[in-house]
């Protein structure tokens, strides 16, 4: 192994505590973790985050990323709490604890969250925020319950509402829809398009499927399987995106937009989904995707994040970590796949009639 001492010397001690705990498997008592832990705090990428956070326990847009503000308090709280649990933080930290109390506090009576008023364009693009567009959408909820989820909120009778809630919007065929304006199902971008789902957004679909992989008992359920089963029908192979959602999350990628947030097919995430869910390299769609993202990995053991140098070793972290529990589940996962790999093109020209 060529990977541990470039990630070990990494100067962030919220990495370092996960590559021990995460990859080198070592227990909590170990002295190497208990040092990192009275440290963590001080990271700054954890320090700067926290130094944002609001007396009621929110994080404004402009803190997360400048000149997004669709959402408001509401997802941009959402988001730094997804943050800090990827650095490794959870419910016992009392920033952490007074931001779940200020999303719950916005939490309606059926479960869900307030729908941001967004105007969408023809191509399902978001303009500035209006009092237009649609009446409800997966994403609305599907935000604040991850932020929750993340940090150990999972099991909490609030947030099993609102996974009930998302449930109740799901298709037929297993997806999430654009969402819905005055009963009716929005319009579907090229770019968030499912192989054979008429109506089911990638976008929102994946949304849904991160807040119910992080749940201890429904990551397995039959929703979720099938929620990533029709996302691994998608066959692509976009080098580009490898790793963009972690950059994101550890503040190397700015954060923008409410339908677009999962626009990019990121195969790191797909695999971090795969191992969550439980789908093993028994699927030959999954087998080809992990084979791929391995040749991709560099001469040191680790892979380039082209675009933000900076988030390379966080990458690597998350790829490694997801790429051991899928080889673990080769001998004791029970995945079956239903759907096959289709060729994606976002808008595949049409013939002419004439």
């Amino acid at each position: 192994m060529i990977w541990p001492p470039l990630l070990l010397a990494d100067p962030s001690p919220c990495l370092r505590w996960l590559v021990l705990r995460d990859l080198l498997n070592l227990p909590p008592d170990a002295p190497e973790l208990v040092e990192l832990a009275d440290v963590r705090q001080q990271d700054p990428l954890a320090h700067s985050l926290l130094d944002l956070q609001q007396s009621d326990g929110s994080w404004q847009p402009a803190a997360l990323s400048h000149g997004w503000g669709h959402g408001g308090a509401i997802l941009a709280t959402s988001v730094a709490l997804a943050r800090l649990a990827y650095l490794g933080f959870d419910r016992s930290l009392p920033a952490i604890a007074r931001a779940a109390e200020y999303l719950f506090s916005f939490q309606q009576p059926d479960g869900s969250w307030p729908m941001p008023k967004v105007a969408v364009d023809g191509e399902g693009g978001v303009n500035e925020p209006d009092h237009t567009g649609y009446d409800s959408m997966a994403h609305q909820t599907s935000f604040p319950l991850r932020g929750l989820a993340a940090c150990g909120y999972a099991e909490d009778r609030r947030a099993e509402r609102a996974y009930d809630w998302l449930l109740a919007q799901r298709l037929a065929d297993g997806a999430w829809p654009t969402g819905t304006a005055a009963g009716v199902y929005g319009y579907v971008a090229g770019y968030r398009r499912i192989p054979h789902s008429r109506w089911g957004c990638r976008s929102n679909t994946t949304g849904a499927l991160i807040c119910l992989s992080m749940h201890p008992q429904r990551r397995q359920g039959e929703a979720a399987r099938r929620a990533l089963d029709l996302l691994l029908g998608r066959e692509t192979r976009e080098r580009y995106a490898i790793g963009f959602e972690v950059a994101r999350l550890v503040g190397a990628e700015p954060v923008h937009g409410f339908i677009t947030f999962y626009a990019r097919f990121d195969l790191a995430l797909l695999l971090d989904l795969c191992a969550r869910v439980g789908a093993g390299r028994s699927d030959p769609r999954l087998a080809g995707l992990a084979d791929f993202v391995l040749a991709q990995q560099g001469p040191y053991g680790l892979w380039d994040y082209p675009t933000q140098p900076q988030a390379a070793r966080w990458v690597t972290f998350d790829l490694l970590r997801s790429l051991r529990s899928l080889f673990d589940l080769d001998e004791s996962g029970d995945w079956i796949n239903l759907e096959p790999p289709t060729p994606f093109q976002p808008y595949p020209k049409r013939e002419k009639r004439f």
